[in-house]
């Protein structure tokens, strides 16, 4: 029996729409290419470096040589098991600025402002906030999402926070509600000391409604006949096999391989197309390109006082530490250690913010590398509105090819004011008293590194991807050349045939895309499902009324 969907995907968006599927009676053959999620690389929240540095979980796709960082190749992990990338990822929880929606809805996402997903972002979540703290209107208390915050035990999470404050910036009793600008707690999906991902939020309940079934394979291409999507083929256990579907395909493959899967099915732009030897089947030119990102910068400061995870960064304290998880579902692990944040603008004139700070309570690299000077503390900063713009292509015909990715990081002088705009005020930030009992030296770029030029060098050497890759598929009016999907998700060209992840944003959001992706899935199912969408919340969002005159 053919199932009424078939999505391709077990990420963000793609378990949440198989579980509002199953929910509403339909049966659902979700494909996904990895494999469990069991284990404790995925399942401890201490543990975030190792799953995406494996090839089990991680598509372990790079760029190509990136031309403005001195053809720096840069990786761009994405997930490859139950949960994709929601299985890999920081943990970090952000919706996105009202700002971020309402400017799709301008860029032709009828449909998607503010107002349009508030109630989605509502209906997803359970949270659980500061006693007292927080915008209860803004938040959801009975969704599948479990979204907490840490304990901050941490002296340094605290400072931070205090450090802003002194330096006149507001704090935000929660980023995610009314204000996102200013420093406060950092929430995340972690529940009851686990990672919280998509898989465990939405697929498994799905699972057992039994309406949903997980088949294991290789998606090489949609099957289209007439115009219609009408199954997907399926690489598996060496066999090409075709999962036959009965009304719609949805792909939720991100923002990399859903552009691939649409390359290889015919839909995309016409000339690289032929050139690769793929029928045409919808010429869209928009199909792969508008790639964004974020990039980050890891500023790291030497610790006078041994108050960081420093002291867990050897074979013992891991054995602890994981003990201690494995156990009783306490202590570090249980935290991603991103408890702390902030969200700025960089000058005048910016109406929202601009910058991004995780705080991390030691000097670490993502690849889990600790910085030689032992005790540390580090912000991760980066501009969140970069105009520079890349694509995603086909490499080869041949769909077992990873696709060439180029994001062209900083092809824009604003990307480089911006960055420097970074260092400097993070350099304000620590300077502040709140910070004196713990601060020793800076790290990186130490305080050799002042010029515009020194400070370029630095960037161009040191900045990094924060794994926030989307927009290739973007949405827009059905009449725009350059869309992809239409606001109801559907793929303009092609019937029954439905598109649904971060790569429809039209531009990247305020932050980490986990939320807003897993949000286009909820919303998406409704449309799916043929209902009307959720009434619009008419709540106002905060904006600095001086914004235009003061940068804080």
């Amino acid at each position: 029996m053919a199932p009424d969907y078939v999505i391709v995907g077990a990420g963000s968006a793609g378990c949440a729409i198989a579980y509002r599927l199953a929910e509403a009676g339909r049966s659902v053959t979700v494909i996904e290419f990895g494999g469990t999620d069991a284990g404790p690389f995925i399942q401890m929240p201490g543990a975030l470096s190792y799953p995406m540095n494996m090839g089990i979980y991680d598509w372990g796709f790079q760029t190509e040589p990136e031309p403005h960082l001195g053809g720096r190749v840069l990786a761009t992990p994405r997930g490859k098991v139950i949960g994709g990338s929601s299985s890999i990822n920081g943990m970090v929880y952000v919706r996105g600025h009202a700002r971020d929606f309402d400017h799709w809805a301008e860029q032709g996402a009828a449909g998607w402002s503010y107002a349009d997903v508030l109630p989605y972002f509502r209906r997803m979540e359970s949270w659980h906030g500061d006693e007292g703290n927080g915008d209860h209107d803004y938040r959801g208390a009975n969704g599948p999402l479990h979204v907490t915050r840490g304990p901050r035990d941490n002296p340094l999470f605290n400072a931070f926070i205090e450090a802003g404050k002194q330096a006149g910036y507001p704090v935000t009793p929660d980023y995610n509600g009314r204000q996102q600008e200013g420093f406060g707690a950092m929430e995340a999906t972690i529940w009851q000391g686990r990672r919280w991902s998509a898989a465990n939020a939405y697929l498994k309940p799905a699972i057992k409604t039994g309406r949903v079934k997980v088949e294991k394979g290789f998606a090489r291409r949609i099957v289209i006949e007439n115009g219609r999507a009408t199954g997907v083929e399926i690489e598996q256990k060496g066999r090409i096999v075709t999962i036959p579907v009965n009304r719609e395909v949805i792909i939720a493959a991100s923002s990399i391989n859903s552009p691939k899967l649409l390359l290889l099915s015919g839909i995309g732009p016409a000339a690289h197309l032929r050139e690769h030897g793929i029928p045409v089947v919808a010429d869209r030119p928009g199909v792969g390109q508008n790639l964004q990102d974020h990039l980050e910068l890891y500023l790291q400061f030497a610790a006078s006082q041994p108050v960081t995870l420093y002291k867990y960064w050897n074979l013992w304290g891991k054995a602890l530490v994981g003990a201690q998880w494995l156990f009783a579902r306490r202590g570090i692990g249980t935290s991603n250690q991103f408890e702390s944040c902030a969200f700025i603008r960089s000058k005048p004139g910016v109406d929202y913010p601009d910058i991004q700070y995780h705080f991390l309570p030691i000097a670490v690299r993502y690849d889990g590398k600790a910085a030689a000077e032992g005790h540390g503390f580090q912000t991760h900063v980066g501009p969140m509105r970069s105009v520079s713009r890349g694509s995603v292509s086909l490499r080869s015909g041949d769909p077992r090819v990873s696709p060439k990715i180029l994001f062209n990081y900083m092809s824009d002088p604003s990307d480089w004011d911006d960055f420097r705009r970074c260092i400097r005020l993070t350099r304000e930030i620590i300077g502040q008293d709140a910070f004196k009992p713990f601060l020793k030296s800076e790290i990186q770029p130490g305080v050799n590194v002042q010029s515009d030029d020194e400070l370029n060098a630095f960037i161009m050497e040191h900045v990094e991807s924060a794994y926030h890759p989307c927009g290739t598929c973007r949405m827009g009016a059905a009449d725009d050349p350059m869309a992809v999907v239409d606001p109801e998700a559907r793929v303009i060209g092609v019937e029954g045939l439905r598109l649904a992840d971060s790569s429809v944003f039209p531009r990247v959001t305020n932050g980490n895309l986990n939320a807003p992706s897993i949000m286009t899935g909820e919303k998406a199912a409704d449309h799916i499902l043929g209902r009307t969408p959720l009434a619009a919340a008419n709540l106002e969002p905060w904006i600095n009324p001086n914004w235009r005159t003061a940068q804080r």
